[in-house]
């Protein structure tokens, strides 16, 4: 589904990631893991398709289509999703506007605005998030959890193909994440793939990873399964 080749990237012309490659079939669920700095959520950002990151050399394919000069609006379309790490707030903007106004932009058909509401009250029941969150404005006075919780709304209003999800676990007590993970597993299809950032193994005991890697300094230097993520909490990333 997703194929990462030899990518490098910049950002204020210093090198993040240096000929990183990664291949994500359909179905998997991929974890990448690494200490502070070592190009993670700047991988995520790029295959977003954010500007604010300078692709140096390399490519992405989405299906075997180079997206590399689209953008993001263009690779939403396709079925490509970003949760956040840290969500910004949108003042004004209520939930249920956001998520109408994002579904128009990647779907060719929306439904009435009363049939809609309804499938975001029935997405948000799993998450534990109340009726009335629809209208409050996006993620402004939101807790860490519920910011997470918004992303995940997104995540199954929207039903993209292939979402990555940066460090969703960060903020969640062990109740909130079970319910994140829940939603994720829920979401998934044979057809869907996930490729998941994180500093820690306890949400990927909840998701079952096919694949673990490590990343350090802009490079991949070590992948594996869900074996790999656990040698990780013991030997930290002290790999060679």
């Amino acid at each position: 589904m997703l194929s990462i080749q030899r990518l490098s990237v910049s950002v204020d012309d210093a090198l993040i990631l240096k000929g990183s490659s990664l291949t994500i079939g359909e179905g998997h669920v991929h974890a990448i893991m690494g200490p502070n700095g070592s190009g993670k959520s700047t991988l995520a950002n790029v295959i977003a398709g954010n500007p604010a990151y300078t692709v140096t050399g390399g490519d992405i394919f989405f299906n075997n289509e180079s997206i590399i000069e689209l953008s993001p609006e263009q690779r939403a379309r396709k079925g490509i999703f970003l949760a956040f790490q840290y969500p910004i707030e949108i003042p004004g903007v209520s939930v249920s506007s956001f998520l109408r106004t994002a579904y128009q932009k990647t779907h060719d058909e929306v439904a009435s605005v009363s049939e809609f509401q309804t499938s975001v009250e029935h997405a948000m029941q799993p998450l534990g998030i109340p009726k009335e969150f629809s209208e409050r404005n996006v993620n402004e006075g939101f807790s860490g959890g519920e910011k997470k919780k918004a992303e995940i709304l997104q995540l199954k209003i929207l039903d993209p193909k292939f979402v990555v999800i940066d460090e969703i676990d960060s903020g969640l007590d062990i109740d909130a994440l079970q319910v994140v993970a829940q939603a994720i597993r829920e979401w998934m299809t044979p057809e869907k793939s996930v490729l998941i950032i994180t500093h820690y193994n306890r949400i990927l005991k909840y998701l079952e990873p096919t694949h673990v890697h490590i990343m350090k300094e802009g490079m991949i230097i070590k992948s594996g399964n869900k074996n790999l993520a656990e040698e990780v909490e013991s030997v930290g990333y002290s790999f060679r």
